[in-house]
């Protein structure tokens, strides 16, 4: 119509399946702690092993080999649900400290845990409220990991609330 060309037609369905994906990306990031990794050892309820870090940098520390409680990260993230249909979650705790050091006595800050499947209370136990003990207090070296499995309708945030360093 007069003196301007025709613009094309703007075909919506590409533009909501984009926004659709990036919601899904947020999504996702926000379940999953505000973006850290996803880490799932499936098909093993409990084991105890090695994992390798992609970089060696958790901190700044420069001359002091000490350790903290920042030293040990505890993932977490959904598994298939039991046959019952009660959701289940896989959690790694790993030592990722840089400078080589060992921790042990890790007390983990996990509300009432319970779960309804059983998890060896070698690996992980409640103590208390909001208090549980993981490896049985036992030392776990740098680079070494630990997972187990348990079974509730909501998962139980799991922060690391204190470590002995060996």
């Amino acid at each position: 119509m007069g003196w301007f060309p025709r613009r094309p037609e703007v075909h919506l369905l590409p533009a909501i399946l984009s926004l659709a994906l990036l919601f899904a990306i947020l999504y996702f990031v926000d379940v999953n702690g505000g973006g850290g990794a996803l880490v799932l050892v499936p098909g093993k309820n409990q084991s105890a092993g090695t994992t390798r870090k992609l970089f060696g940098i958790v901190g700044e520390r420069m001359g002091v080999e000490s350790c903290s409680k920042d030293d040990v990260v505890v993932y977490q993230g959904a598994t298939a649900p039991l046959p019952n249909g009660i959701p289940t979650y896989t959690v790694q705790v790993l030592n990722v400290c840089s400078t080589g050091c060992a921790v042990a006595d890790i007390h983990v800050s996990c509300g009432w845990f319970s779960s309804a499947r059983l998890i060896n209370p070698r690996v992980f136990r409640r103590l208390g409220y909001d208090d549980c003990l993981v490896n049985d207090g036992a030392v776990l070296r740098p680079g070494q990991s630990l997972s187990f499995q348990y079974a509730n309708t909501y998962p139980y945030p799991l922060y690391v609330s204190s470590v002995s360093c060996t």
